[in-house]
Parts: structure tokens; C-alpha cells; sequence
């Protein structure tokens, strides 16, 4: 697990600020280190740009640990714009990758001005983000979903079965699924831990609790090495992230969904505009059972929604009738 102490090329400017979003904010650590390589590419480019280290230097090579409020304080919003420039056209970075690197960048001069008062004015306040499309998630259909489930055999079936239909019915994430212990399930009741360490409770439907109890009962408690994990590995240990990936996408193989570029994160949409679609699920409804932060994350379910009722209309065989073919079709039977 990433440790901000183990970081090696790293000012102690930057370090406060890494524990700050960890400590203070609340960041998961795989947060706090994507802070870091942003807000560190930001260093090696101002001191690139500036002439501060030799032109032959490889940008991934530039040392940061002298970059100090000295320096900082010298940053213009005109230089953080090269920069998102920079990332653009030399490193490909596309609209997502950008805005979070500005997101970065704002967080830590925010920070830099109000938290550690080390700044007079803060040199991004005004700094726009660039605008990325809205991409609509995929997500399986109902056939699809039970064409996948239909599919899952093997050694350890019941507990990919299990995994399986918790992200179908409960829209949890990865690290959610994989941080699941055995007393977090009280009766039909499961506790998960989100993004920031927030609990939130999820209802175990009858699909759920049914599929828990075929796993239980073949649950190796004999060379379980944390008793505390519901899911285990074939070595005892907690079954990891990567394991589950690898696992469903084998999965999506054999049922022949391979090619539709689905991934466990799709699974997540798919309970999520499941519930939305065929339950009716209020949209602040869905947004705690998912556990977004902002109601406007969760509002693109309702663009699939609309997406759908689009293709209804168009499915109309007398959508692409005009009144010079009906005139035709008059004339003809006349």
C-alpha cells in the first residue's frame, strides 16, 4: 500500500499537503498518490519549462524535492495552462485525464492559501477546467445478465456466483466487494465501505442472501489465513482485486460478452440502471444506494432512460414515413 514517509523525491511542502488529504480530507490512499503524480509532473514541467534543469534531461527523470514555496509562489495561472497545453499535445493526456489534473492543481493551491496560509493569492483560482463529454456507461442487459451468470462453473463457482450476483443486485464497487468481512452481513443487511471510509447499509435481496448461503457452505474456513474476508482465494488469503477482474473476464468469455468490452465496473452500471428502469428507483434513492457524493453523478442514469425512449420512438415502422410516400403509395393503388 502506498506510504506518503516511503516517498523518496517528494518536498516537504508536498508532503503536508498528501497528508492533509489523507488525514484531514479523507482520501483513500490510491487517491493521495494520484494527487502526487499529477502535482508532480506539475513540478518536473515548471522546472523544465523554466530552464532549471539541463535540456537534456528526460522529463521523467527532473527531481522535484527542491521545488519549494519559493517557487511556488512565482506560478501564474498562464504557466498552468502550458502545462494542461503540455499534457495535451506532448503526453496525448484526453479531456478526463486533464480535468482531474487541474482538479489536482486547484486542491493543492487552495490548500497552499487558506489551510497552510503560505500563499497570499492563490495563482488558479480563476482556472477552468477543461470540458469533457458526458459518456453514457455501459451496462448489460437483463438477458445478458442471466447469459453471464448462466455461465459461471468451475472449482469456485459458488463463490464467483456470489460475487457476481452481489455487483448485479447491489451496485457496489470493487473495493467495496473485495473489503466485504463476515460480521458485515447482519440478517439482510450488508455494511460496505466506500470511497473516503463511509458506511453506507445495502438491503440483501432473496437473489443474494440465497446466493451468500450456497457460498458459506463451501467457504474454505480450514486454510482461511484472514477469517475475517467473506470471499477467499485459493491460498486462504482475501481474494484481491486483480483476481476478480481476471475471473469475470474469463467469465464474460465463456458466456460470449467478451467482445462488448465490459468490465466489472460495468456490472455496477448495470444494477444501477436496472434499478432505475425496471424498479423506479427515485434518483436520491439511488444515489445512497450507490454512494455518490453528488446527486449529479448519479443523474446520468436517467440519460439511459432517455437514451431508450429515443430508440422506442425510432423502432416505429412508421418512423421513416414522409408524405411523398405515402402520395406514392396512393398513386400506385389507385
Amino acid at each position: 500500500m502506498f506510504q506518503i514517509n516511503a516517498l523518496t523525491d517528494c518536498p516537504e511542502i508536498l508532503k503536508r499537503f498528501l497528508v492533509y488529504l489523507q488525514t484531514i480530507k479523507g482520501k483513500s490512499p490510491k487517491t493521495v498518490y494520484e494527487y502526487f503524480l499529477d502535482i508532480r509532473m506539475f513540478f518536473r514541467f515548471l522546472k523544465k519549462n523554466r530552464g532549471l534543469v539541463s535540456a537534456d534531461t528526460e522529463f521523467d527523470d527532473i527531481t522535484i524535492s527542491d521545488v519549494g514555496i519559493d517557487i511556488l509562489k512565482t506560478v501564474t495561472l498562464s504557466e498552468v495552462y502550458d502545462f494542461l497545453y503540455y499534457v495535451l499535445n506532448d503526453r496525448g493526456d484526453i479531456a478526463s485525464t486533464r480535468s482531474r489534473k487541474s482538479s489536482a492543481l486547484r486542491t493543492f493551491f487552495t490548500y497552499l492559501t487558506v489551510k497552510a496560509n503560505l500563499l497570499e493569492v492563490n495563482p488558479v483560482a480563476e482556472l477552468e477546467v477543461p470540458s469533457q463529454r458526458k459518456r453514457l456507461p455501459k451496462y448489460l442487459s437483463l438477458e445478458e445478465c442471466i447469459q453471464l451468470l448462466s455461465s459461471i462453473e468451475g472449482a469456485y463457482a459458488a463463490r464467483d456466483y456470489c460475487i457476481t450476483v452481489l455487483f448485479l443486485n447491489c451496485g457496489i464497487r470493487l473495493s467495496e466487494l473485495v473489503g466485504i468481512n463476515m460480521n458485515d452481513i447482519k440478517g439482510d443487511t450488508l455494511r460496505v465501505v466506500g470511497k473516503g471510509d463511509k458506511e453506507r447499509s445495502i438491503h440483501l435481496n432473496k437473489a443474494c442472501l440465497d446466493a451468500i448461503a450456497e457460498y458459506l457452505k463451501v467457504r474454505p474456513n480450514n486454510i482461511a489465513k484472514d477469517h475475517q474476508a467473506l470471499f477467499i482465494s485459493r491460498q486462504g488469503n482475501r481474494i484481491s482485486n486483480k483476481a476478480i477482474q481476471a475471473n469475470m473476464k474469463k467469465y464474460f468469455k465463456m458466456s460470449g460478452l467478451e467482445e462488448k468490452g465490459y468490465s466489472v465496473h460495468k456490472l455496477r452500471h448495470t444494477a444501477a440502471t436496472l434499478m432505475y428502469q425496471h424498479g423506479g428507483v427515485d434518483l436520491r434513492i439511488l444515489k445512497e444506494i450507490l454512494g455518490h457524493q453528488n446527486l449529479a453523478t448519479t443523474e446520468i442514469y436517467t440519460h439511459i432512460a432517455s437514451e431508450q425512449m429515443e430508440k422506442a420512438f425510432e423502432s416505429n415502422p412508421l418512423s421513416k414515413i414522409s408524405m411523398k410516400k405515402v402520395d406514392k403509395v396512393n398513386k400506385v393503388e389507385n
